[in-house]
């Protein structure tokens, strides 16, 4: 502000910079720049007057009590996880009220992150001295942007690691912002550092067992950074590797050889429902990589299409062997709806 304003012209010139209401703008930083002393003086009688004398969430702390409460939230989410007997926050808990109580305090974390970002946190700095009159004090954060990024992932999760669960079906709230945080930005660098650590080790001639786990060990704890599914193709990747199956190719990162894993997982459950039911291969994988849900599934009569070229006979043939009896038409017809809706909708499994 630019001008000297006192009572109702301040509210308003306040209330004028908070138009963009919501997550993208939860609060900001007014400075003013004519008579400080007077103008802080003024605010504080017109916050007073139009309060009603209790001026409670109207201003954010000051960085410094920002990010204690910051390393205080960030304390409490380890120990959740940790009390859960998840170590390195790689999976969600497994209780659901476990669940719920993180995402409570991933977005208690982001409230005061975000307004702590206005104040001047930046994730380049770990460490913030302050000195108010004759006191100093230093604040040192307890982790960093990239363990900041997997507790987002972790989030996010919270609804789309289950398997086409959706936001409805969580007994707890999420904030759908969140889930839009870019975890994209994950260190993969370190991941593959530790994996080249621990092929070295592995080929040395006289290195130790405890050594070699110890490596694994390291190696495991980067997996934080993936997503479930990518988590179950590194470990049997790696299993690959200490039984001799797999096969190293120079510059080859560790996240290229879980993609081609997923893949490969991927083509063969397709090629399995293809062969047991006899369906359009095509059909399939294009309803899969379309990203559909239980609600959209048939959209332009998409799902009825793909089940019409379902061959019947083979598909008798598949089921009747699976369950050891005779089943009846129309109930081969319900067991192929449930079957495929789930395959497309969980993003495909082994039939």
């Amino acid at each position: 502000m630019d001008k000297v304003l006192k009572f109702e012209n301040i509210i308003q010139a306040f209330s004028r910079t908070n138009r963009l209401f919501g997550n993208e703008k939860p609060f900001g930083t007014i400075r003013y720049y004519r008579y400080p002393h007077t103008m802080e003086r003024n605010i504080e009688q017109a916050v007073k007057l139009y309060s009603g004398d209790r001026p409670i969430g109207l201003f954010v702390q000051r960085l410094e009590q920002n990010l204690l409460r910051i390393n205080e939230i960030y304390g409490e989410i380890s120990y959740l996880f940790t009390n859960a007997g998840v170590d390195n926050f790689e999976r969600l808990p497994d209780d659901l009220t476990e669940r719920g109580e993180f995402a409570k305090l991933f977005k208690e974390l982001n409230d005061y992150l975000e307004a702590a970002k206005i104040q001047g946190f930046t994730w380049g700095k770990s460490e913030y001295k302050f000195r108010e009159g004759k006191s100093k004090s230093v604040v040192t954060m307890k982790f960093d942007e990239n363990i900041y990024l997997i507790l987002a992932l972790r989030y996010k999760e919270l609804f789309t690691g289950g398997g086409g669960v959706g936001l409805e079906d969580i007994p707890f709230e999420i904030d759908s912002y969140l889930t839009e945080i870019d975890t994209g930005k994950i260190d993969a660098d370190y991941m593959n550092s530790r994996f080249e650590k621990y092929l070295k080790t592995l080929k040395a001639e006289d290195t130790d067992g405890d050594h070699i786990q110890l490596t694994l060990d390291e190696l495991h704890k980067s997996f934080a950074s993936l997503t479930q599914e990518e988590q179950k193709f590194a470990n049997i990747f790696i299993h690959d590797v200490q039984s001799g199956n797999a096969t190293i190719e120079n510059n080859k990162t560790f996240r290229e050889y879980i993609t081609e894993y997923q893949f490969n997982a991927k083509n063969a459950e397709i090629r399995q429902i293809h062969q047991a039911l006899g369906l359009d291969e095509v059909k399939l994988r294009n309803m899969m990589n379309s990203g559909v849900n239980e609600g959209n599934i048939d959209d332009y009569g998409r799902f009825a299409a793909l089940k019409n070229t379902v061959d019947k006979t083979k598909a008798k043939e598949y089921f009747e062997k699976l369950e050891g009896q005779t089943i009846p038409p129309f109930k081969i017809n319900i067991k192929i709806h449930n079957l495929l809706q789930s395959f497309i909708i969980s993003g495909g499994f082994e039939v």
